[in-house]
């Protein structure tokens, strides 16, 4: 099992597990390092690194930013930043101000259909207007019986063209990775092959992050096929981009992803923790995490 995972979300955006219960479930877990990478939010950060000292891990200060690529809404990750960088704390503001605005709509499309209680109820799980993600507005589908699984609710209400859509003016992929570089991070394109894009658009989309100053790629997610997973390494080592690895967990919203469970980076691949400095081998089971400078 990978020994460090570079992916993962709490309550302080899409995830069911606070900062202290997720590093305490990664430690338990055999996670050596843990990144948190909260949509758009680096709120639950401190809590973790409290957290991490107490568990004897190594957590990684990171954010999963929402960007627009052309008409294609893509992930961004960040990692190691320094989630106290002004750039960094205003643009994810003007993020969280979109998302807070996009709530409320669609909890009144919603209403418009005939459901009663929406942006109460989806508040109620989120606990910060600032953090409303869809996912939020499917488990509440789900949970209140218009639904019987929480992908439905996309797939009938939330999902691109459905009565419930809201489009969203995220930041630019250009904006997103210049972010993340003033603060000190590492851009990492997040799962790339999760997106509805040809092989031909994906390579696009990555000449377009290279040209922002993207500097990494995510090759190994707990939902990516092998096929992908050989794909994206292949892609990473043409273009000289570094790999990086994580599950993406969320816990009750994906019950079937573990913490640290996912593919292991294919030979060849440069693990993106080497451009902050960490031998290659730092992450073995045998060794402990060693800690960031």
């Amino acid at each position: 099992m990978p020994a460090i995972d570079l992916h993962s979300h709490s309550r302080y955006s899409d995830g069911s597990l606070s900062p202290t219960e997720l590093v305490a479930l990664a430690a338990k877990a055999g996670v050596k390092a843990l990144a948190l990478t909260d949509h758009d939010s680096v709120s639950g950060v401190p809590e973790a690194q409290e957290a991490a000292l107490e568990h004897g891990i190594t957590l990684i200060p990171g954010v999963e930013i929402s960007a627009s690529w052309g008409v294609h809404n893509v992930h961004i990750i960040g990692l190691q930043v320094d989630i106290h960088h002004p750039v960094l704390v205003a643009g994810l503001a003007r993020q969280a101000g979109a998302r807070a605005r996009r709530a409320i709509a669609i909890a009144e499309r919603l209403e418009s259909l005939g459901m009663t209680g929406v942006y109460e109820g989806v508040l109620a799980l989120a606990r910060d207007p600032e953090s409303i993600s869809r996912t939020h507005f499917g488990q509440w589908l789900y949970t209140n019986g218009h639904v019987t699984t929480v992908q439905q609710g996309f797939d009938r209400y939330l999902g691109p063209r459905k009565p419930a859509s809201v489009p969203m003016p995220w930041a630019s992929l250009e904006d997103t990775v210049s972010w993340i570089l003033q603060a000190g991070g590492v851009p990492v394109l997040a799962h790339p092959g999760r997106y509805p894009l040809s092989r031909t658009k994906m390579r696009e989309m990555m000449t377009a992050f290279q040209d922002a100053g993207g500097l990494a790629i995510e090759v190994a997610t707990a939902t990516e096929k092998p096929d992908m997973v050989q794909y994206l390494a292949q892609l990473a080592q043409q273009r000289g981009l570094a790999a990086s690895q994580g599950s993406d967990y969320h816990g009750k919203p994906a019950p079937w992803i573990a913490l640290g469970r996912f593919p292991k980076l294919p030979k060849g691949c440069e693990p993106v923790w080497q451009r902050w400095g960490w031998a290659a081998d730092a992450f073995s089971s045998e060794q402990a995490a060693p800690q960031l400078v």
